[in-house]
């Protein structure tokens, strides 16, 4: 089988930010890099599972709302994948900024975090999700719309 995309990325020099994974047609990818990977500091699981629920309402309920496709956790825990289409560099770097400002400062009930709604609705820190998504909007507020892939 071909290696997938994301695996040919030099995950040794990847740092926290927000980069285009890759283009499938109208559909971007985007990697919404929270953590250095394999330098041992990792979301914890049940604050990445806060994140995608807040991350996905926020999203999904925002003026993008039509342009976002997914949104969900990495499986190594440094980060978020967002699926769009028909957004730019600076809108969907917007969106990010915007949904991560409001995570930062959220404290209401969780989305979705019921018996009912979700798989595992016990599996929640919003404190440590609020505290994540504090330190990721530092480094958000850093990035500018023409400077959003990987560095070769």
């Amino acid at each position: 089988m071909e290696r997938i995309a994301s695996f040919c990325v030099d995950h040794t020099t990847l740092m926290s930010g927000m980069y285009l994974s890759r283009q499938d047609g109208e559909v971007r990818t985007w990697d919404v890099r929270m953590k250095r990977p394999n330098q041992g500091d990792y979301l914890s699981p049940a604050a990445a599972h806060t994140i995608e629920h807040l991350f996905a309402t926020y999203a999904r309920n925002s003026r993008w709302s039509d342009h976002v496709v997914y949104v969900g956790p990495m499986g190594c825990l440094t980060g978020f994948y967002l699926l769009t289409q028909g957004m730019t560099d600076a809108e969907a770097l917007e969106l990010t900024t915007d949904a991560f400002a409001w995570m930062a400062e959220y404290d209401g009930p969780i989305p979705g975090a019921s018996e009912t709604e979700c798989g595992n609705y016990r599996l929640m820190d919003p404190d440590a999700a609020r505290k994540e998504c504090g330190v990721m909007l530092a480094v958000l507020r850093q990035l500018d719309a023409d400077h959003l892939r990987y560095q070769k």
